[in-house]
């Protein structure tokens, strides 16, 4: 093992020493680029780059030593890199785990480019990312993913394999990337079974711990395949930080009705959050714009795709204001009706609003991590009262309604939403009247092999109207998106017990160009 004096040094002899900087050629143990690459954030003339330096990823500071390493990168338009477009070298600072956020510029609208790093001598797997149409730019097409809740002990990632093979312009990840704790039983059928995997660690607390989760999460490699081959734009949900966290609260429970008497206070959960949040920026190919300060993220964030959509990436943790009755799913009580609740915080709320009264795009797309209806949650005859899931904009009815208030001057509003781990779909309505479509994506591996329904799903389906359909099978989603119609696929997979599964699209919802209300087909 070596240090960083010997590092040092043997970069010395080698005649490779510069002032600050290490050049590091022929020096790594193994093979640098273990946790692949990734592209995110596409925009009309470029797109995030990404990798981490690190040979041995459950290491400390990934068998790094603590110190700068320039780490050359290259984009082309073929796949053969004959053309270099645009080219640099960037720091990987320890600070950061050696990760590298290298933000191109100077692309062409509307088509595909590949990149690749090197450093030390070696060279990364090639990563393949699209540029978004010019602004404004008349858009007849657009198909595109959604993904997300992944759970490592819970099952492989094989449907990302099937993600890679897709044909998309960009996938929106919907948070719950890693998991913040390890299982020794699993309950997905019913019954205790073993984790399919077993998770490095018992629990995540500091930062070191949360490099670790994403170390060992980007070792899947059709993980790695995915992030290789389409640009990702990344969000969190609960799962990076604590499950149900919001704002500066930790709401662990040690059940549904009970809070852990342990839970850290808010200014000591907000150290677990600064080191959670730097941990995700560190492995997520998003902008320097959000680089923790603070421990926040300005998260939220708009892409345009021509004339065609208009997407607003929301944040519904960081600004929202406690789980009203305790958490869970239960009947409501007199909190879910406060006038002065916030999910997005004003903020964020009066950005929203700016944003969707730009105009100029045929779909008005909030990408989001929580489910917007307002359903009933029972699925047991004996339930005497509505149940809501208080995790959910249900909880926050005031907030809630201001926001489908915004989509109902609008026409063609659809809201992609992650979450639950099972897939649905439905109505937005408000006052009787339908205001937009809600299409909820299923996980990749949360939840095991799932069924095609779970127990009380006619019940629970006859309860809420609004629904349209309702499968708890793992997989994504992809949208395409016409001048017409939106069409949303629910792409499933046959298991995730086993590293290897079969797809196979499960049903499809249709939004018509003006006409309120998703049709199945």
């Amino acid at each position: 093992m070596y240090n960083r004096r010997s590092f040092l040094a043997g970069a010395t002899l080698a005649g490779l020493a510069a002032p600050a900087i290490v050049r590091a050629q022929g020096l790594f143990r193994d093979f640098p680029f273990k946790l692949g690459v990734a592209a995110g954030d596409p925009a009309s003339d470029g797109f995030v780059i990404w990798t981490r330096i690190a040979p041995e990823p459950m290491a400390p500071h990934g068998g790094m030593p603590l110190t700068n390493i320039p780490v050359d990168w290259e984009v082309s338009p073929d796949s053969g890199f004959r053309e270099i477009v645009a080219k640099g070298t960037e720091l990987a600072r320890p600070e950061l785990a050696h990760s590298v956020h290298v933000e191109v510029a100077g692309l062409q609208p509307d088509r595909p480019y590949y990149y690749r790093f090197t450093a030390g001598g070696e060279r990364s797997l090639r990563g393949r990312a699209r540029t978004l149409p010019a602004p404004g730019a008349k858009a007849e097409v657009l198909k595109f993913g959604v993904a997300g809740c992944q759970h490592f002990e819970a099952g492989f990632f094989g449907a990302y394999r099937h993600l890679a093979r897709e044909d998309l312009a960009f996938v929106y990840h919907y948070g719950d990337f890693i998991y913040e704790y390890s299982e020794e039983y699993l309950f997905n059928t019913g019954l205790p079974t073993r984790p399919v995997r077993q998770h490095a660690f018992r629990n995540l607390i500091d930062l070191d711990d949360f490099r670790i989760a994403y170390s060992q999460q980007l070792g899947d490699i059709d993980l790695q395949a995915a992030r290789s081959v389409h640009a990702f734009l990344s969000s969190f949900d609960d799962h990076e930080i604590r499950n149900d966290w919001v704002s500066d609260i930790d709401n662990w429970k040690m059940n549904l009705d009970v809070n852990d008497p342990d839970a850290a206070p808010p200014e000591v959960f907000m150290l677990r959050k600064q080191a959670a949040m730097q941990a995700w920026y560190e492995h997520m190919p998003v902008r320097k714009s959000l680089l923790p300060r603070g421990g926040m993220v300005a998260m939220n964030r708009e892409f345009r795709y021509g004339d065609l959509m208009a997407m607003q990436l929301l944040d519904t943790r960081q600004y929202r204001d406690d789980q009203p009755c305790g958490d869970g799913f239960k009947p409501a009580c007199p909190e879910v009706f406060a006038k002065d609740a916030q999910v997005l915080g004003r903020a964020q709320e009066e950005w929203l609003g700016r944003n969707l009264a730009k105009g100029g795009a045929t779909w008005n797309t909030l990408a989001q991590q929580v489910t917007m209806m307002s359903l009933d949650r029972r699925r047991q005859p004996d339930e005497p009262k509505k149940v809501l899931n208080l995790d959910s904009w249900a909880g926050y009815e005031a907030p809630r309604e201001r926001v489908l208030s915004r989509m109902g001057g609008l026409k063609n509003c659809v809201v992609l939403t992650g979450d639950e781990h099972q897939n649905f779909c439905g109505d937005l309505v408000l006052k009787d009247k339908v205001v937009g479509a809600e299409f909820v994506g299923t996980s990749i591996s949360s939840g095991g092999d799932g069924s095609d329904k779970r127990k009380g799903t006619d019940e629970w389906l006859a309860l809420n109207p609004e629904l349209k359909f309702a499968n708890d099978q793992r997989g994504y989603l992809v949208c395409e998106v016409g001048r017409e119609a939106w069409q949303t696929h629910f792409m499933v997979v046959d298991k995730v017990t086993t590293p290897v599964n079969t797809l196979s699209k499960r049903a499809t919802g249709v939004v018509e160009n003006g006409v309120a209300g998703i049709k199945m087909s």
